[in-house]
């Protein structure tokens, strides 16, 4: 970062990506659903590094409700109180496609699978015109998609067009056993045990109204 200085206070906007997390946070402790509270980790990891928390933001795919009731309710109770806390709230339907493959016995099945579509890009594009604008030094990202290395890569190149001092970091779940999948490439790790994780569950269980 050459000689610019660091500032007295480093603001920081924290970017969910929901499914990454809910499924890093499935394969790292086991948790069936996702139970986390992305208010109190947002305020946890800012914390940890002495940083201001002056934005949240929440990406996430979301079924339809003929294609599955269940998780259509789960995640309009959850992004709808996180709406009403101060938490920006990204959402879009699900695109689903049909896969055949083989099924347990070997004869050949199809399967209804859903795919996120533009979630990553809109946070892609989040990050780097909230870092355009100024409005933060630092962006503290919960996802391990390397399609937002480029983002970060962006971030970097403002840092040295404005001068400003800036960092990307990525946060994460690491397993007991110290299994992660890798983080962000060109962002600073932030490891999140299961003490941290344990710590920042949602109080609230969207599962039922």
């Amino acid at each position: 970062m050459g000689n610019v200085s660091i500032p007295a206070v480093l603001r920081a906007h924290v970017f969910f990506d929901g499914q990454n997390l809910f499924k890093t946070t499935k394969a790292a402790f086991g948790y069936t659903f996702p139970n986390y509270d992305p208010i109190a980790l947002a305020h946890h990891v800012c914390n940890l590094r002495s940083l201001q928390c002056d934005g949240i933001h929440f990406y996430t795919g979301v079924h339809r409700p003929t294609e599955n009731k269940f998780w259509y309710d789960f995640w309009s109770r959850k992004l709808g109180v996180l709406g009403t806390r101060g938490v920006e709230v990204f959402s879009r339907p699900l695109a689903y496609c049909d896969e055949t493959g083989p099924g347990p016995n070997g004869q050949l099945v199809t399967v209804r699978v859903p795919r996120e579509k533009g979630v990553d890009i809109r946070m892609a594009l989040d990050i780097v015109r909230l870092a355009r604008s100024g409005d933060y030094e630092v962006a503290v990202i919960f996802s391990q998609d390397q399609d937002l290395s480029e983002a970060v890569k962006e971030i970097h190149r403002i840092r040295a067009e404005q001068g400003r001092w800036m960092k990307a970091y990525c946060a994460f779940p690491v397993a007991p056993s110290g299994r992660h999948r890798p983080s962000i490439n060109g962002a600073a790790p932030i490891k999140i045990t299961k003490s941290d994780y344990d710590a920042c569950i949602d109080p609230l269980d969207y599962r039922t109204p």
